[in-house]
């Protein structure tokens, strides 16, 4: 019996496996959902296709379609669209633990590694206390968000379809998914409506930040409303806002500059409007996908920019894609550790493990290397310009939903390599950092001799 029973066990999947492929489910269910002709306007018949690409786009909180959703849509579809957004955003297992915590069901230690490892954490304490904070921020945003945007919305469409609008652009802004159905424009109609564009860029924003950097600095504040000494914010949370903040200061001159004078994009608005679609492009560009200027229209020199930030993407255990701020920091203060000749790598006066800079490595390297081997299929398969293909390829493993134009254009077999940098894109650094954990590597029992090797 016991012999039956270790081998069961060997044959049990590993988190590293569930989650891909509960994301893999997410979207098999969704695409069947949305092959109803409930889920299309005038209840049309949509191909397999194309159910297939909205339904990833949406769970991978990605924003690129080959289909109006606005039009293509019916209300019903779109209704599944956002649910989709929402269940991906979360994270398939943070969605069904919460369930089961909501009907009071008991967690196993099995479940407790497998919420830990979603959400990426390092330890299971306090993990559904954690849990239920994660579901009451996110809702509690979202809604505030929605209500923000009815400001706008409502005048303008009406009680029932305002407040409709408003729910379901919060949702999108929030998971950073891009997703609208305003339009076949995105927010391009909106460029002159600061309201709606700095609650988007608010949305986007907190959303990326990551949940750990939420509850530390609600903590931090609360604590420090209590006059309490010694209350100050984790190195870690320090960190992101620094490097979050760079970045959309950074990219936002970056903008201004490369499009200050493109008559296309920001050449003919006033300065102060042009400042702030600076902004907005900035923030965009880090896994949102919204819009405001036509993408196509950009320099070739913002469209680098883009691919870079888009590739850099938000921060860990938020609703971001791309390698993560973090993560790629780590790997530039690690090369000035070593330039500097340090033996530690050091932030805030607090160290860097070893592991962390190997994981950090592990990580850029995948992505950029599933990136563009995705672009040089698309560049045989679709014989587009060199930008525009980087563009979008970029945009769909960093899961942005940007592009120059091309998405409706792509052939059948093009569209299934986006669809596919879609989901790697979603479930991939998840899936690298697990895999790459050492916890469960083989073979560092044994000492090898040291092997004569050259670099640089």
């Amino acid at each position: 019996m016991k012999k039956h029973g270790s081998h069961k066990q060997g044959r049990s999947l590993r988190s590293s496996q569930i989650i891909p492929l509960g994301f893999l489910l997410l979207i098999a269910v969704g695409t069947l959902l949305l092959l109803l002709p409930v889920s299309t306007a005038g209840g049309r018949r949509t191909d397999v296709l194309t159910a297939l690409f909205t339904a990833t786009t949406s769970v991978c909180v990605t924003g690129l379609v080959t289909v109006d959703t606005f039009s293509h849509w019916s209300a019903f579809g779109q209704a599944i669209i956002l649910v989709l957004i929402q269940l991906g955003g979360l994270g398939v297992v943070a969605v069904s633990s919460s369930v089961l915590l909501l009907f009071g069901k008991s967690f196993s230690i099995k479940d407790r590694v497998l919420l830990r490892d979603a959400f990426n954490l390092d330890t299971i304490q306090g993990l559904l206390r954690f849990l239920l904070r994660v579901v009451l921020g996110v809702f509690s945003v979202e809604a505030v968000g929605a209500a923000l945007y009815a400001f706008a919305f409502v005048p303008r469409f009406g009680l029932g379809r305002g407040l409709w609008y408003a729910l379901f652009h919060a949702v999108s802004a929030f998971c950073n998914a891009g997703l609208d159905i305003l339009g076949p424009n995105s927010l391009i109609p909106y460029a002159n409506d600061g309201w709606v564009l700095f609650v988007t860029m608010a949305l986007i924003v907190i959303g990326g930040l990551g949940y750990i950097v939420w509850f530390d600095v609600v903590q931090t504040c609360a604590l420090r409303c209590r006059r309490q000494r010694g209350a100050r914010l984790g190195e870690h949370t320090r960190l992101v806002l620094l490097l979050t903040a760079g970045l959309i200061f950074v990219g936002a001159l970056a903008v201004l500059l490369l499009e200050g004078n493109n008559p296309y994009t920001l050449g003919s608005m006033p300065f102060g409007q042009k400042v702030l679609h600076s902004l907005f492009q900035s923030v965009t560009f880090r896994t949102a996908g919204f819009a405001a200027i036509p993408q196509g229209r950009l320099t070739e020199g913002t469209t680098l920019l883009g691919c870079l930030w888009m590739f850099i993407g938000g921060s860990p255990m938020g609703t971001a894609g791309g390698v993560k701020t973090v993560t790629l920091f780590a790997i530039a203060a690690g090369a000035v550790s070593y330039v500097q000749k340090r033996r530690e790598t050091v932030v805030f006066r607090r160290q860097i493990p070893a592991e962390l800079l190997q994981k950090s490595a592990a990580i850029v390297l995948m992505s950029l290397s599933v990136t563009l081997l995705a672009a040089f299929v698309l560049l045989y398969t679709e014989r587009l310009p060199l930008s525009d293909v980087l563009y979008e390829t970029f945009s769909a493993t960093a899961t942005v939903g940007l592009s120059r134009g091309i998405t409706q254009s792509l052939s059948p077999a093009g569209r299934l390599i986006v669809v596919i940098c879609m989901y790697l894109g979603r479930i991939g650094p998840i899936s690298m950092a697990l895999f790459f954990r050492s916890e469960e590597a083989q073979g560092d029992d044994i000492q090898h001799a040291q092997g004569r090797f050259f670099v640089g």
